[in-house]
């Protein structure tokens, strides 16, 4: 299947007749034929067929970006130079939405797609019928041979393409044909993928990763395999995937969850996740897309209507929960639930604390791992539970970890299938000794396919992750040595001015890549730079809001703690840092400000939550991070400047300078 509606060598396509291509470009259109569209092909192709004579290359029309689920007008391949064309047909101005969209999709190929990346790529924004351009801006040249959004009118599109050619530098020309058939290796960011998955793309059209990478598609195989063999035997299973940070675990549960959409219970499934800004985000997101999806089609449809059925199949945990306290004997719709951040449930004392203070059921026998099992268990048939767990994640009091889960089957459901990840007995899931106790060791199955060793979220640093376990666990010489693999890729820089840091971010960003300010829950001695964590902000606004709105996260006012950010991520981050996690010589050092002075965190478990917290805030950015710790204040006793000073330099071997950008007020992380 072709990625593109229409393809051809220049000479080719301006020799071809106009209704002829039409023709093509219709056949191969995957919606009903709108009249508007078919006038915007007919203007692009008499404007390219103008401006194209005596040029070699080749053309592209409507060329697919699965990843953001839209489609190119042109791409045109001319020497050494990747044309990306935007028509806005009788359009007079350049609007911030198309400026955006055409620098995504050059961004998109520069990143995702294999012949794309070491070539010049050129956006240009085609507003018809605009007044006044100016003809001679190529635009910014980035390192990575990525120009900014060049702005033109019909008449200026052929000096356009001329200064472009001339601007080049590269002498190989690259073959069009050849080009087309480059491997498309997309890493979207959590919404995406699940906007993708909800309009039935699967997990192998919107990943791809290289061929020592973990495919996610082999995990998401093997759990279908699980869910098919416990239907036709009529029996109950368990799974639990594991992975780094970042691997995709919440993307292989929607991969599962929107391939059982059906309305027969007997198939249908449900995505729990006890994450609130998670589950908010995801449903809104969802909701948002698919009306925006509809009504570029022509269609009507309601809001409410869209986001009553995602609420169907992404819901929050707790509520399912509250669901079947109803009818304690009645099983669930669903045969199929999948738990996101397993390792977040609750352990029995949070349980029946809760249930006593919120519910009046006083005595609860379960812990939250142990009721969910439960409930599923009351179908008489057959059913799946699949528990996503991350290492190194628990940053709420009374997260019972993933060996509850284990304790809970080994207690009162021995008659349950356990298919475990084969890492699940490493130290950072904390279940080895719980799967020790299993008595029916021939119910235990482990499996390599149910671990997830790679991290996506990153596409720049897939060791990200370990970088960042390393620099908590104080192993600065084995921090230094993964960050000298992704340094050039993935750039994180430490500085003390927030004033700089913000700027940092805006200069970075490009097209639509979202950016913002994420703390520590516990950084409450930020307020001097007018970061107070115990503001309320809303996750939806801030995860999903364009860059006008003061709630987003662009305008880097509202910040984000670890429990808002947890499970989603940003293009660019800036982590500030507070004292609440110091370095000192004897390793780190854990606070929390009560009253008006810093108090020592002295319970182990406690420490753990804090330190994951930092975990999850460093391992939030995709392509590069700028760490902010403050100077401190002399004359302020709770910011006094030996909090931070320490933590600034941790990651600096002692006597070696750093290379300071004095002017900038940055530094590398090593030197």
């Amino acid at each position: 299947m072709n990625r593109f509606y229409y393809s051809d060598s220049i000479e080719n396509f301006i020799s071809k007749p106009k209704d002829q291509i039409l023709g093509i470009l219709a056949n191969n259109n995957e919606f009903s034929l709108e009249l508007e569209q078919k006038y915007a092909w007919n203007e692009e192709i008499s404007i390219l067929k103008d401006i194209l004579p005596q040029i070699k290359g080749s053309v592209f029309f409507e060329y697919s970006i699965p990843r953001m689920g839209r489609r190119i007008d042109v791409v045109l391949i001319i020497e050494g130079v990747i044309f990306v064309l935007e028509f806005k047909v009788g359009e007079k101005d350049f609007k911030v939405s198309g400026i955006e969209q055409i620098w995504d999709y050059a961004l998109d190929l520069k990143n995702f797609h294999e012949t794309s990346h070491d070539h010049l790529i050129a956006p240009v924004l085609i507003a018809t019928e605009a007044k006044s351009v100016d003809l001679f801006t190529i635009g910014k040249s980035y390192l990575d041979r990525t120009l900014s959004p060049i702005k033109t009118n019909t008449k200026g599109l052929k000096s356009v393409i001329e200064n472009v050619l001339a601007f080049s530098d590269d002498a190989i020309c690259i073959d069009g044909p050849t080009w087309s058939l480059g491997r498309y290796a997309p890493t979207p960011n959590i919404l995406e993928a699940a906007m993708a998955l909800y309009n039935s793309h699967s997990v192998a059209d919107i990943t791809r990763r290289e061929a020592d990478a973990k495919n996610l598609t082999t995990t998401c195989d093997a759990i279908s395999e699980i869910i098919t063999e416990s239907q036709q035997s009529n029996k109950k299973s368990i799974c639990f995937v594991t992975g780094v940070p970042g691997a995709g675990k919440t993307l292989v549960g929607l991969d599962i969850a929107t391939k059982h959409l059906k309305g027969d219970s007997q198939t249908s499934s449900v995505f729990l996740s006890g994450n609130g800004p998670l589950v908010a985000i995801l449903r809104e997101a969802l909701t948002r897309d698919r009306v925006k999806r509809v009504k570029e089609k022509g269609g009507k449809v309601l809001k409410g209507e869209v986001m009553s059925e995602v609420k169907a199949f992404i819901q929050n945990v707790h509520h399912f929960r509250d669901e079947c306290l109803i009818d304690m004997d009645r099983p669930p719709f669903d045969h199929i639930a999948i738990f996101d951040e397993a390792q977040r449930a609750w352990d029995l004392t949070q349980t029946q604390n809760f249930m006593s203070r919120k519910k009046n059921v006083k005595n609860f026998p379960y812990s939250e791992p142990e009721y969910l099992i439960s409930c599923l268990n009351r179908h008489k048939d057959w059913a799946v539970i699949i528990c996503l767990v991350g290492g190194g994640q628990e940053i709420n009091t009374g997260e019972a970890g993933i060996s509850e889960w284990i304790e809970g089957l080994n207690r009162t459901f021995h008659d349950w299938d356990i298919h475990v990840s084969s890492k699940l007995t490493d130290s950072e899931y904390a279940a080895g000794e719980a799967l020790k106790l299993i008595e029916n060791k021939d119910k235990l199955h482990f499996f390599d396919d149910l671990h997830l060793a790679v991290s996506m979220r990153s596409f720049r640093a897939e060791n990200l992750s370990l970088f960042v376990k390393r620099m908590l666990d104080i192993d600065f010489v084995g921090a230094q040595s993964v960050y000298s693999e992704i340094k050039n890729k993935y750039p994180i820089v430490i500085t003390r001015d927030l004033h700089k840091a913000k700027q940092w971010l805006k200069d970075k960003a490009r097209g639509s890549e979202r950016y913002g300010m994420i703390v520590s829950s516990q950084a409450q001695r930020l307020k001097p730079y007018a970061i107070d964590v115990k503001s309320p902000m809303d996750p939806i606004h801030w995860f999903l809001d364009e860059k006008d709105d003061t709630r987003s996260s662009f305008f880097l006012e509202d910040v984000a703690t670890e429990f808002d950010v947890q499970g989603l991520e940003l293009d660019w981050a800036c982590i500030c840092w507070d004292g609440d996690f110091r370095f000192t010589p004897n390793g780190w050092s854990h606070h929390s400000f009560c009253g008006n002075k810093w108090q020592n965190i002295n319970k182990e478990e406690r420490k753990i939550y804090q330190k994951n917290a930092y975990r999850v805030l460093l391992t939030r950015a995709r392509q590069g991070m700028v760490i902010v710790v403050p100077e401190g204040c002399l004359e302020d006793h709770t910011r006094k400047p030996e909090f931070y000073n320490p933590t600034h330099c941790c990651p600096v071997k002692p006597g070696i300078s750093c290379f300071v950008s004095i002017h900038r007020g940055f530094q590398p992380f090593f030197s």
